[in-house]
Order: C-alpha cells, then sequence, then structure tokens
C-alpha cells in the first residue's frame, strides 16, 4: 500500500498547523484545564474560515479521505481541545447521511462556520453502556413529542446549541426497535444542565428533561428507527473523531523531560534501556493506532460506516494510551504525581495528566467491553454475549 500524501492532503494538513500555530496559546491550554470545558471557539472559528472544516466533515465528499484523520490526528498530537469540534463533525457526518434537507440546511450549515457545538444524549443514569435501554420517553402529541427522562455524560451540554438526543417512543417492542432520535435546540424550555466534573480534569454533565416539546421536523430517522440513526453515529465516533493520538504527546513531554532530568550520579532517566524500550514500544503502539485510524477514516469519508474498524482501534488505542502512562508514571517516580504548575512535576505536570485521563478513554464512544463484544460478534462471529 502507498502511504503517500497527496499535494492536496500535504497543503490541508498546513493549513491546519497554521491555524494551531496562531490559535493554540498557552492561554487556551491552560483554560481547558482549568475549565474543564476541552473546546475553543478561537480554533473552531479558525478552522472554519480556512475551509478545513467543510473538508473534514465524513458524507459531504469535500476533500481527500484521509484529511478527516490529518485534523484530529494534528491537534491531539499537541493537546489541542478537540471535543467540542469533534462531536460537532460527527453529528455532522450523521446529518450528512441520514438528516432532512431543512437539518443539512441549518444544523450541518450552522456546524461549518465554527460557531455551533453538539453534545450527545446517550446513555442515561440507570442503564449505563446498555444506551438501547434507554429509558427517556418520548410521546407523540400532534405535530409535537414531549420528551420527559434524563441523561449521563452528555459532554459539552452545558456550552452546545444542539444535542442528538436517544428516546424510547415505543416500550411494547424489542428495546433495540423502540427508540427515535432527535437533534434538538439545547435552550427549549425544560431542559437543564447540571456539571459532572472527572478524575481526567474534564466537565461532563447530568441533562434533564422535564416535558420539553418537540416539533417533528427536529426527529432525525424513522420514528422507531433511532438505532440505525445511532449506528451511524457510533461508527464515526469510533476510531474516527480523535481520541487515537493521546500516546503521542505523552510520549512527546515524557521523551523532553526524560533527556533533562538526572539523578544524584549524574545520569540522564533517557538514558536507562528500560525506560529507552518502553519509549520504542510507545512509538510502535502510537504508529499502529495511527494507521488503524486512517482506515476507519478512509472509510467514513468514502461514504462507509466503520463501526467495526472503529471499535478495533478504540480499544487498541485506549489500551495503549494506558499502558503508556503507566510505564512513564511508574519511570517519573514521585515526579510523575505532580501536576501543572508544580515545581519538578514530570513533562510539565503532562504524565500525572494522562495518568488521571487514560482511564476515562475507555468510556467514550462506548465502554472497551462494549467494543469487544462487537469485535467478537461481528469480526470473529462469536456468540452474543447478552
Amino acid at each position: 500500500m502507498d502511504f503517500t500524501l497527496s499535494p492536496e492532503a500535504l497543503e490541508f494538513r498546513e493549513s491546519v498547523r497554521a491555524v494551531l500555530r496562531e490559535h493554540f496559546t498557552p492561554e487556551v491550554s491552560e483554560r481547558q484545564h482549568s475549565s474543564g470545558t476541552f473546546n475553543s471557539p478561537e480554533i473552531n472559528r479558525a478552522l472554519a474560515a480556512a475551509g478545513v472544516l467543510e473538508r473534514a466533515v465524513p458524507g459531504l465528499g469535500k476533500g481527500d479521505p484521509i484529511e478527516l484523520w490529518m485534523l484530529f490526528n494534528e491537534m491531539e498530537k499537541v493537546s489541542a481541545p478537540v471535543d467540542g469540534i469533534s462531536m460537532a463533525l460527527m453529528i455532522g457526518g450523521v446529518v450528512a447521511h441520514v438528516g432532512s434537507q431543512e437539518q443539512q440546511d441549518t444544523v450541518l450549515a450552522e456546524i461549518l462556520t465554527g460557531e455551533v457545538l453538539v453534545s450527545l444524549g446517550y446513555s442515561e443514569p440507570e442503564t449505563g453502556s446498555d444506551v438501547a435501554a434507554a429509558s427517556t420517553r418520548a410521546v407523540r402529541d400532534g405535530d409535537e413529542w414531549v420528551i420527559n427522562g434524563a441523561k449521563m455524560w452528555t459532554t459539552m451540554g452545558h456550552v452546545a446549541n444542539w444535542i442528538l438526543l436517544l428516546t424510547r417512543t415505543n416500550p411494547d417492542v424489542p428495546k433495540h426497535k423502540g427508540l427515535t432520535m432527535f437533534l434538538i435546540p439545547m435552550d427549549l424550555p425544560g431542559i437543564t444542565v447540571e456539571p459532572v466534573h472527572t478524575m481526567g480534569t474534564e466537565r461532563t454533565n447530568a441533562t434533564f428533561y422535564d416535558d420539553v416539546r418537540v416539533p417533528d421536523r427536529y426527529r432525525i430517522g424513522e420514528v422507531d428507527g433511532g438505532w440505525k440513526v445511532m449506528a451511524v453515529a457510533l461508527a464515526f465516533e469510533r476510531g474516527v473523531m480523535g481520541g487515537t493520538s493521546m500516546g503521542v504527546p505523552l510520549l512527546h513531554h515524557f521523551h523532553r523531560w526524560a533527556a533533562e532530568v538526572r539523578d544524584d550520579a549524574g545520569r540522564r532517566l533517557l538514558d536507562d534501556p528500560l525506560v529507552r524500550e518502553q519509549m520504542v514500544r510507545v512509538a510502535i503502539d502510537n504508529e499502529i493506532a495511527s494507521l488503524m485510524t486512517q482506515r476507519c477514516a478512509y472509510i467514513a469519508a468514502t461514504g462507509g460506516l466503520p463501526g467495526l474498524e472503529g471499535s478495533m482501534v478504540k480499544v487498541f488505542s485506549t489500551d495503549a494510551y494506558q499502558k503508556a502512562s503507566k510505564w512513564f508514571s511508574r519511570s517519573a517516580g514521585p515526579a510523575g504525581l505532580l501536576q501543572f504548575g508544580e515545581s519538578g512535576a514530570a513533562g510539565d505536570g503532562w504524565v500525572e495528566y494522562d495518568a488521571r485521563h487514560s482511564p476515562v478513554t475507555t468510556i467514550y464512544g462506548g465502554t472497551g467491553e462494549i467494543n469487544r463484544n462487537n469485535i467478537a460478534e461481528r469480526h470473529l462471529g462469536l456468540p452474543k454475549a447478552r
């Protein structure tokens, strides 16, 4: 296989890098970690102005398929805030695939300006990873729906303009068949957002829906056809919209620190053979994750849905990230426990941050267990585990 990048792809990558050089400032980095909101309106608007967002949305066919991977790879390599724009583009891809013409003309067009964010309303407090067991109820009332229920882990819900909301519309059929998806504005009466802070420093949210009246035009997909829309969303979320390159900045921060720190005998940590071997293994894992992600991005950007392939890269990359963070934390010793701003912190605090953040990533886009079930059933042909 020829991995040579086209001139257009190289130009696209440079456009992304130029935006990050200008707009990803120390102030933006500090703000994301102090607030827990991993989003930068400045970067989002600049990416839109450079034409990057329109080229990256899967299904629009505006750019080289590899550009979808490039955008998030470049942002993650420098630890830029990616959560807000990745969810927005993911839902942009869903709208491009299954949304109505009105939704494409409004929501998708707004997303491409970089000004609009979207949150995901799947999981519920009582159901965890079993999103098909959603009990948030939508009852039809003429040309409207009345929604009641609660969602958990609605990241970006406190700053999002829209939410992709999974509801139960038919309780009398098997759970996968009685779901309907809505794409609704977050400012509708009856929606309440409460913060939930994670050990990885991100803010997520619990959201509550009390007699929220939703016009039918906000429905996306068919009535009781929400599981099909969910499949499209999850295919993009797993392994396409970021989250597979976290080991790259971790390796960079640790390598730079290990080259400078010395023990009492004056020896650099970088010269320890075991530490060097671990860094090489992390670099290999990073490259594998990169290639697997490019495969998913190509499938998505050429009209396919990389659900199985996304599960594969999601499991591999998050496991590799956890392994790398454990290795480097142990190698750093007490310095690996110090946080941002503390004197002597390993990797300026990034080693400690990644040790807390890496376990959280195994939950995004479906837990590791859910993704392993997907791989076992769809790739290996094993019987269903549930």
